[in-house]
């Protein structure tokens, strides 16, 4: 994984404007598509069922996430999966709150046998509670014994990307991206971050933008790199969580290449068998 790599595929998505549609939650929706708008793409935030899968048909990537999941939601996801997989339009599913919830845990684990998404994303939590090792949460925050991973985690991850056949993105205070062979591990990011809600959600978003442009592993990395980025920035400026998350937006709109070049702390190396 090389910067140039990464810049090559946001500069993609800012010349080519693609159509990334999201089947996401109402308490993170408006953030995700004012990101997706931020770097260059376009968001469609369509959920009714009998819509969905047309508009899939036509997008460049497509996001589902399962926060504050609905029947509605989880049938409109279905059909749009279906519609993707048809099309050749790359997926993301993004895991929230698969680890306290055994109704999207068991959504999630069909959804991605049957469609077989380009990426899985979620905290460490959540991808051990969908890889059925042991995980105990409250809510959809991570568990406070999975902030700090240690190797076996990320060897976890790696069977997980071998058997599905996707990457697997986890987010946290050191976020890891793998795809069975390499593990990038990035290390930017602020605390700041973990305290407005929607920003894993965000995350998610900005994956599916590069995933419309380049391969999982560059998509989840790049889009990884960029929050923990233009959060550090945001957090140079911001007077408390208020101004953190407009400044957030700010930077995620004018972010110059040459400030992710020089911030970036990426790390790369072979995935553990």
């Amino acid at each position: 994984m090389t910067i140039e790599r990464l810049l090559t595929a946001r500069r993609a998505v800012r010349s080519d404007r693609p159509l990334i549609h999201c089947i996401t939650n109402p308490i993170s929706i408006n953030d995700c598509a004012n990101a997706i708008l931020a770097v260059g793409a376009q968001p469609i935030m369509a959920e009714h069922p009998q819509e969905v899968a047309a508009i899939t048909q036509s997008a460049g990537a497509l996001l589902v996430n399962l926060g504050n999941i609905t029947d509605v939601r989880m049938a409109s996801m279905q059909l749009s999966a279906a519609a993707a997989r048809a099309h050749g339009v790359p997926i993301v599913i993004d895991l929230v709150g698969v680890a306290c919830s055994p109704l999207r845990l068991d959504f999630a684990r069909a959804f991605v046998q049957q469609h077989h998404p380009a990426l899985i994303k979620g905290n460490l939590t959540e991808l051990k509670a969908f890889a059925g090792l042991a995980a105990h949460t409250a809510g959809v925050d991570a568990a406070a014994d999975d902030l700090h991973p240690a190797d076996s985690a990320y060897a976890a991850l790696a069977q997980l990307a071998r058997r599905t056949g996707s990457v697997v993105f986890a987010t946290g205070e050191t976020d890891a991206v793998i795809d069975g062979r390499q593990l990038c591990l990035l290390h930017n990011g602020h605390p700041l971050l973990a305290r407005v809600t929607g920003t894993g959600c965000v995350v998610g978003a900005l994956a599916a933008c590069f995933l419309s442009r380049a391969d999982g592993l560059t998509a989840a990395a790049l889009a990884a790199a960029l929050l923990g980025i233009c959060g550090e920035c945001a957090a140079e400026q911001a007077l408390g969580t208020g101004t953190f998350r407009t400044a957030l937006l700010d930077h995620l709109s004018m972010l110059e290449d040459e400030t992710l070049r020089r911030r970036l702390r990426l790390v790369c190396r072979a995935a553990e068998h």
